[in-house]
């Protein structure tokens, strides 16, 4: 088409795009700018427990120091959209009151929950990935799944006893009411999530023993301490 000469317009646009097709198909693999690695330190470390009212606490650790750097709570770490979380319990307190309903009346029970957990979930885990990155932490440590029954457990035990000392029955009475009323959350499927954009920036994760006793931001500062005193006993 070239050598032809005297193109017509129809003509010069097809040569156009046949000679752009062409040095693609020569080049395959131009020189794109590329996104550098993320690169942690591996001595600061962000924990993250997980309680009954308190989906989340965070603490960024670093270790080397024995120095905490900072702490985020749940409502620190939603901002703004704190008032989703309140939202997503009254709709969890609905449906399972709907449920209980249902099951007295032999009714179909097909109350599911909204996508709202998910959704907080997802600006949690975006939340610590942040903190994360600011800090430059090279690893977040989360609690052992299979243990948070028996955090729970004791946590509506500790309340109860609070609240009742010395009264067993009232003790009974108080927990299985605050188990009723209190936000019951996914656990797993928070974890996942931090799992998921953990692993989407380049951070990696460590599972860890999360203590009973203390307040949340002792027990995501202590789960950070064990994780990396639990590393440091491996290269010995």
């Amino acid at each position: 088409m070239e050598q032809k000469g005297c193109l017509n317009k129809n003509q010069v646009t097809r040569l156009t795009k046949e000679l752009t097709t062409r040095q693609k198909l020569n080049n395959p693999f131009p020189n794109l700018p590329t996104k550098p690695l993320y690169q942690g330190k591996s001595n600061i470390l962000v924990g993250v427990s997980l309680e009954l009212d308190k989906p989340a606490t965070v603490a960024v650790i670093d270790a080397a120091n024995n120095k905490v750097l900072t702490y985020r709570s749940v409502k620190q770490l939603l901002g703004k959209r704190y008032n989703l979380l309140n939202r997503q319990r009254q709709q969890q307190q609905r449906l399972s009151h709907e449920r209980h309903k249902a099951q007295k009346q032999n009714a179909p029970n097909s109350f599911g929950e909204s996508e709202l957990g998910q959704y907080i979930d997802r600006l949690l885990a975006d939340a610590i990935i942040a903190i994360a990155k600011t800090y430059q932490a090279g690893s977040i440590v989360i609690p052992k799944l299979r243990d948070m029954r028996e955090q729970i457990s004791s946590e509506i035990q500790s309340r109860a006893e609070k609240k009742c000392p010395g009264y067993k029955e009232a003790q009974q009475k108080y927990a299985k009411e605050y188990r009723m009323s209190v936000h019951r959350w996914s656990y797993g499927r928070l974890i996942e999530s931090i799992k998921s954009q953990a692993s989407k920036a380049g951070i990696s994760t460590e599972i860890g023993t999360q203590s009973i006793r203390g307040s949340p931001q002792e027990k995501a500062r202590d789960l950070a301490v064990f994780a990396y005193q639990e590393r440091q006993a491996t290269l010995i």
